[in-house]
């Protein structure tokens, strides 16, 4: 996974077995904090992460033209940053990647899986908030 240094803008590549740990920049050596925001991935991604992951996986299944899935793109941004270092939050946009719908069996979304050690531990779909999606990943962990 390449992540932009905040200050000096410099791609480095992070392995996805550390986007919930905090490192440093290759060229200027500032802090790069661990990922504190939704990711966007496809299935070779997806199944990298998922699988290497040290902390419980937040999974929102979603789709463009949903607006359910819009209004809990908030909550969703929130529970990355509140679980910053502890958990990772990942979207699966199901119209571009349907096999992984397919796969957990989405039916509707929004649609939320937790995994942890790349198995499931907890699902749900239709609307939550971020203290509900917190909450699932803090019992995963």
């Amino acid at each position: 996974m390449i992540r932009k240094c905040p200050r000096c803008g410099t791609k480095n590549r992070v392995p996805a077995a550390h986007l919930a740990d905090a490192g440093r920049c290759g060229s200027c050596q500032e802090a790069l904090p661990a990922l504190a925001e939704p990711l966007e991935v496809g299935a070779n991604e997806f199944r990298e992460i998922v699988s290497t992951a040290k902390v419980p996986v937040l999974v929102d299944f979603w789709a463009e033209w949903c607006a359910s899935c819009r209004m809990a793109a908030s909550d969703v941004a929130k529970t990355a940053q509140h679980m910053s270092g502890r958990a990772l939050v990942l979207k699966v946009n199901t119209e571009e990647h349907p096999e992984l719908a397919s796969e957990f069996g989405v039916r509707s979304i929004p649609n939320f899986a937790v995994l942890k050690n790349g198995a499931p531990v907890a699902r749900l779909a239709g609307l939550v908030d971020h203290r509900q999606m917190e909450a699932w990943l803090q019992e995963a962990g």
